[in-house]
């Protein structure tokens, strides 16, 4: 029997695992500037129970001083939940696509092969996420200027919307939501992979791997440690998303 689909496995899982863990990790330090951009990008002026806030640095400390850490880190459940399932179901699917295209190719994928698995990668992670982005910036939304809080938490965000708005407001902003991860991670996985393949075309010359698919490689047999490079990968797209 083959130890190649063994391997392919391995490899799947190890990236999926991996993926989960820098998403988990970039929730945890980064969410409260998740809130403060939440809450620029929705208040206009016009919206009576959002405070208005100067700049980034005063609406960290406003938020700080008026809700305390539990402000900001408002949503931070499906927030981390949410990162944690879309990285590792990303690195999931991405690889699943890759192995199909790769299946009886001997040469190394294309940059378009790598651009179509990261989009259907994207797309997937859309269909499946979209609900808990939806409860997390709707959580990040409630400030005590809210005569009543519209969620008591979590759960009781899904079964209000759920009750109330039906189904598919669960799937609000999916639009937007399907350009912006399809896009985002066609373009950031493109330039990895090809980035990726002159470092291990650079560090394996002299070695046994020389002649080796990068995209067939173990993540343990790569030159570069996956999980530390991949955590730095998504905290520079993470950081990115809060940027701009």
């Amino acid at each position: 029997m083959s130890t190649e689909a063994p391997k392919r496995d391995q490899w799947q899982w190890e990236n999926a695992t991996a993926g989960a863990a820098a998403g988990f990790a970039t929730v945890a330090v980064m969410h409260p500037l998740d809130v403060v951009r939440t809450r620029f990008q929705v208040n206009d002026g016009r919206v009576s129970h959002l405070p208005i806030y100067k700049n980034t640095a005063h609406a960290v400390f406003a938020i700080a001083r008026s809700e305390g850490l539990r402000g900001l880190y408002a949503g931070f459940l499906p927030g981390v939940l949410g990162s944690t399932i879309s990285w590792g179901l990303y690195f999931f699917f991405y690889d699943r696509a890759k192995q199909r295209y790769a299946r009886n190719r001997e040469e190394k994928l294309s940059p378009g092969l790598h651009l179509a698995s990261a989009a259907e990668a994207g797309a997937l992670v859309s269909f499946f996420t979209n609900p808990v982005w939806l409860v997390k910036t709707r959580l990040q939304l409630q400030t005590p200027l809210h005569q009543t809080r519209p969620y008591s938490g979590v759960y009781d965000a899904f079964r209000t919307i759920m009750r109330e708005e039906g189904f598919s407001a669960l799937y609000r902003g999916i639009v937007p939501g399907l350009f912006l991860q399809v896009s985002h991670g066609a373009i950031q996985f493109t330039a990895y992979e090809e980035l990726r393949k002159v470092i291990v075309d650079f560090k394996s010359k002299g070695s046994t791997v020389h002649n080796q698919n990068p995209d067939k490689l173990l993540v343990s047999e790569r030159t570069l440690d996956p999980l530390n490079s991949e955590i730095h990968l998504y905290w520079t797209i993470y950081i990115s998303q809060m940027i701009f």
